[in-house]
């Protein structure tokens, strides 16, 4: 567990340089304070259940800790890697897919929150204002439509269903954000679809070779932690 873990948290310590960012994750002072209430409002519950259920999974067995770290720096290191897109956007895979898969949707809401929260202060990738919002996307919706996917999949090829399960989660994120931001600035013309279009379409760009490149790293991860984490997999029902 150790030889994966250590290098992905040097990785992400790399990764860990202040740069100005305009990225998928919303952007400080992007969303009117109206919407910063609403979105924070919004995800505190799913915060609330998602650390009740890491306490639960957790306090039966220890050894799902240092899994769980493994699970949240590579959310960290994977929606850390900004790919420039178009009109000085950026997209980035998220990471979370692959935690739903193994630890159930609920909880990558809470790992969500600390990864968007140090890449808010450190990276200046996202924002604190913003992170209800940007909790709602990649914490929330991504994960349980990867758990969906995943869980329709699963007993046909366990491969194809943790690729498509990361894939979508990540589509699934990046379609969220481009409504967030409709809403919040609708076109004059078109209204929110014309502003979604628009927005959607600027991520589509790059976020839909990224998110297959998501799919098929994350199988390998998956392999690897079936490899050397069996008994924690079983302790979570995984296997």
């Amino acid at each position: 567990m150790k030889k994966i873990f250590y290098p992905l948290f040097v990785m992400a310590l790399a990764l860990s340089i202040p740069t100005n960012a305009y990225a998928m994750h919303i952007a400080e002072g992007f969303l009117s304070v109206n919407w910063c209430l609403f979105y924070f409002v919004l995800a505190a519950p799913f915060i609330f259940f998602s650390l009740r259920d890491i306490n639960k999974k957790t306090s039966k067995n220890k050894e799902l800790k240092m899994l769980l770290a493994l699970v949240a720096a590579y959310v960290f290191m994977l929606s850390a890697m900004k790919i420039p897109s178009v009109t000085g956007s950026s997209s980035h895979p998220t990471g979370t897919g692959l935690g739903a898969i193994i630890f159930g949707p609920v909880v990558m809401g809470s790992v969500s929150l600390v990864v968007l929260l140090f890449q808010a202060v450190l990276l200046a990738h996202g924002g604190l204002t913003t992170l209800g919002a940007n909790v709602i996307s990649m914490g929330i919706v991504g994960p349980f439509i990867a758990y969906g996917i995943y869980m329709i999949f699963r007993n046909k090829n366990k491969k194809v269903a943790v690729f498509l399960g990361a894939a979508l989660g990540d589509l699934a994120t990046y379609i969220v954000t481009s409504l967030q931001l409709a809403l919040a600035y609708p076109s004059a013309t078109g209204g929110i679809m014309a502003s979604f279009v628009k927005f959607g379409t600027i991520f589509a760009i790059t976020q839909i070779p990224l998110a297959i490149v998501e799919g098929l790293v994350s199988v390998m991860v998956y392999e690897f932690i079936t490899k050397h984490c069996s008994d924690e997999l079983v302790a979570l029902g995984e296997v």
